[in-house]
């Protein structure tokens, strides 16, 4: 039946709309906005991605350089190997982020005196300097983060807790 101008199109509420496309597609029923899995991607990126804009447009910096930065200036020295587990970068971004870095005089790469197949990763004056600069927006975010979520805090800070501890 076809609609007549300017008429409403049909919804159907969130549960029903799934049971809906589920019968229609022959698919098990699936509430993929609600898959916690998949929020917290959707939140990650969202907040990984507001952050990014600004020191790419006032440093020129990736997401992965900064991932890289930033757990240099809390870690010390590391390896690429250390950066790609801690950082959740696959390795061969964490290498092309450092090389980039280096490029720039904000990391050194010296041999592993432990491990020779293995390089460390340090800051550089340069980029100490350069992570005061990122540290001050990052904090000013985690601020205006803390802000919106308000009494819900503790309770993200405990649940995320949980979702990332060691189970081994």
């Amino acid at each position: 039946m076809a609609r007549s101008p300017g008429a409403a199109p049909f919804l159907l509420p969130q549960s029903r709309f799934a049971a809906t496309l589920s019968a229609m597609t022959d698919t098990p029923e699936f509430d993929l906005p609600r898959f916690l899995p998949y929020r917290m991607s959707v939140a990650a990126e969202r907040l990984s991605s507001d952050l990014a804009r600004r020191y790419r447009a006032d440093f020129g910096i990736s997401v992965a350089e900064w991932r890289v930065l930033a757990h240099l200036a809390d870690a010390g020295a590391v390896s690429v190997r250390d950066l790609e587990r801690r950082v959740n970068l696959e390795k061969s971004k964490a290498s092309r982020a450092a090389t980039r870095l280096e490029a720039e005089g904000y990391v050194t790469k010296a041999v592993n005196p432990d491990d020779r197949r293995l390089l460390v990763l340090t800051l550089t004056p340069e980029g100490r300097d350069l992570m005061r600069q990122l540290a001050v927006i990052a904090r000013d975010y985690q601020s205006r983060l803390e802000a919106l979520l308000g009494p819900h805090l503790s309770g993200l800070h405990a649940a995320l807790d949980l979702l990332t501890r060691d189970r081994t």
